[in-house]
């Protein structure tokens, strides 16, 4: 009887968790549409803002809100680990030092994830972990903070998690190692200007496009869409700290005003809030 009550209490949970959340097949079939009138959300180092950056409870949270990507950044251990870190030492976020790709994911894992300075009971996740968590659930945005990725490639091969995972660089060589090895990887440039993007586009036929404030006109979006991508803007830093804020019909005018339908955040949850509000996500 007490088995049958725990199976009932972990159904609920897993039904309640769920809530809000769509199924990664139907954000991969609104992602591929670049005339959907859908908002997507992409949460900046998963959703980190209770904890760690970075982590698997950080990504954990970001599919619990609903987001739709969760932006991680991947560095790859001497031993051939494929691992999550932004910076390129674990100085800021851990307990230990050190530049990452000078230790062994052994090394790694001696120390712990620090949240707001404070050392937590979160270690340094690896990609494996991170896709396996992610698949089913979410879109995947790998920022390579690496040269070596081949590694990247087979953990995603072993995970078989191609179909979620896209990749982000401004580096075009990077993006072009992973275009050889396989067409049906989804990519996302970054562009610095209207000229950048639109070799990009010709050079990759991306899903996504990356684009900044400086150039973020009428004329880069439609030449983006009309090449059946979508438009990635990010609202990390003053626009994230207005909708903190409150003040979210400035924040919400600066970032959809030219038509970008992809928005990176450091706040997803209060952003997913203000996107249902304005009917622009699901």
């Amino acid at each position: 009887m007490k088995s049958i009550f725990l199976s009932v209490i972990a159904t609920v949970w897993v039904m309640l968790s769920a809530l809000g959340q769509r199924n990664v097949n139907e954000i991969k079939k609104d992602f591929l549409n670049s005339s959907s009138n859908t908002v997507l959300v992409a949460s900046h180092r998963a959703a980190h803002n209770n904890f760690p950056e970075n982590s698997l409870a950080a990504i954990k949270e970001a599919i619990r809100l609903g987001v739709d990507i969760v932006e991680i950044d991947v560095k790859v251990t001497t031993d051939g680990i494929p691992v999550l870190m932004h910076d390129g030492t674990i100085n800021r976020t851990t307990t230990g030092k050190g530049k990452l790709e000078e230790m062994s994911f052994a090394e790694l894992n001696q120390y712990f994830l620090t949240e707001k300075g404070k050392a937590t009971t979160h270690k340094i996740p690896t990609l494996e972990d991170a896709l396996r968590l992610a698949k089913g659930h979410v879109l995947v945005d790998l920022d390579l903070k690496t040269d070596k990725l081949q590694p990247l490639l087979d953990v995603i091969r072993k995970t078989k998690t191609e179909d979620i995972v896209f990749f982000f660089d401004s580096d075009y060589d990077a993006l072009s190692f992973v275009d050889k090895k396989d067409k049906n990887y989804m990519l996302m440039p970054r562009a610095h200007s209207l000229a950048m993007a639109d070799s990009a586009i010709r050079l990759f036929k991306p899903e996504v496009v990356h684009i900044d404030f400086s150039f973020y006109t009428p004329e880069v979006v439609n030449t983006i869409k009309r090449h059946k991508a979508r438009v990635w803007i990010n609202a990390l830093g003053l626009i994230d700290i207005a909708i903190q804020n409150g003040n979210t019909e400035e924040a919400l005018q600066k970032l959809l005003k030219h038509g970008a339908n992809v928005i990176q955040t450091d706040e997803p949850e209060l952003l997913l809030k203000l996107l249902k509000e304005k009917k622009i996500h699901l």
